[in-house]
């Protein structure tokens, strides 16, 4: 194993000082593992989290337009519920607050724990479960689909509603609108190392690739021979207009899973574009690059969702994350 790390017992907490180092505007507390900004009073706080290894989700989405906190935690490990109820106090606002929660069954439960505990200290608090995949419908760390992609989309949409001064209520049933309304479909060429293993965590053969992967490694619909862009493209779509019929105007992610270079990532973005317009599908916005990983696995995920025009003007409102920024 080759790692640009210290070790993998300190690794977290090395990233997180190098990301406060990075992102001065941000506070980062090394200690109880969590990244906020401060919450507008009488605003709706957002917040999220999930294990580290996902970068730059979701730690990379607090800002403005979007999260108010993030809770990273251990690799592929579900933050605590401690760490959870922490943020979320420290970033309401006095207008409650929104968890947008990954269908992960450690992210599920310890969300809920920590709910119940700030709703204890007058918090009111509203879950979003995030179940976009569309590759299988359990799979080995989650009851239902699992939560990808669309936690971008979610996290966006819901967040620049928030800014926007809309309730909780409002806010919440904009981003299970935007769940519903998006789907995702994932590939893997190699497997992700976990450092504290230090072994890939699944063996694919040379030629080999697996359809359906989830990002924590989890297996998929099948496994083949490596396919082109073009027919990756076409099988992870057609699961998805299967699922959810494509028409109308769309926003699209083609997404790396860590270690896909850029060109290939544009490739597939091509065939993604000719496979929708053949079929009478626009791309109104589309996003290209690393957002939702999985440690240093090589391949991609197709994120797709379908547009209203609210939900394009919430989309396109102002953003400033270090991963995601525009309009100002």
């Amino acid at each position: 194993m080759k790692k640009l790390i210290n070790s993998p017992e300190t690794l977290l907490t090395d990233a997180l000082h190098g990301f406060a180092a990075a992102h001065p505007g941000l506070t980062v507390d090394r200690d109880l593992r969590i990244v906020t900004r401060p919450p507008t009073p009488g605003r709706v706080s957002l917040v999220s989290g999930g294990g580290s290894g996902h970068e730059p989700l979701h730690a990379g989405f607090v800002g403005h337009g979007m999260l108010h906190a993030a809770c990273p935690g251990e690799v592929f490990t579900s933050p605590v519920p401690g760490q959870i109820q922490t943020a979320t106090t420290a970033v309401d606002g006095g207008a409650g607050v929104l968890h947008v929660v990954k269908n992960y069954t450690g992210d599920v439960l310890n969300f809920a724990l920590a709910a119940e505990l700030a709703e204890d200290d007058d918090i009111e608090v509203a879950t979003v479960i995030v179940d976009d995949d569309v590759a299988v419908t359990d799979s080995t760390h989650t009851a239902g689909r699992r939560g990808t992609g669309a936690t971008v989309f979610v996290e966006k949409i819901a967040g620049a509603a928030a800014e926007a001064g809309a309730g909780l209520a409002a806010v919440a049933e904009l981003a299970r609108e935007v769940n519903a309304r998006s789907r995702s479909y994932g590939v893997a060429l190699s497997a992700g190392t976990v450092p504290a293993v230090g072994r890939p965590g699944f063996d694919l053969g040379p030629a080999e690739m697996e359809w359906g992967v989830g990002i924590h490694g989890e297996p998929g619909r099948r496994r083949g021979p490596v396919a082109t862009a073009r027919e990756i493209a076409a099988e992870a779509l057609a699961a998805i207009d299967d699922d959810m019929p494509l028409s109308g105007e769309v926003l699209v992610m083609v997404n790396g899973m860590g270690a896909t270079p850029l060109i290939e990532l544009y490739a597939m973005y091509g065939e993604v574009e000719k496979w929708l317009a053949g079929r009478g599908v626009g791309i109104t916005r589309r996003l290209v690059g690393n957002y939702v990983t999985s440690l240093d696995m090589t391949g991609c995920s197709i994120t797709v969702m379908t547009l209203t025009s609210r939900l394009l003007e919430l989309w396109d409102a102002p953003v400033e994350t270090p991963a995601l920024r525009w309009g100002r």
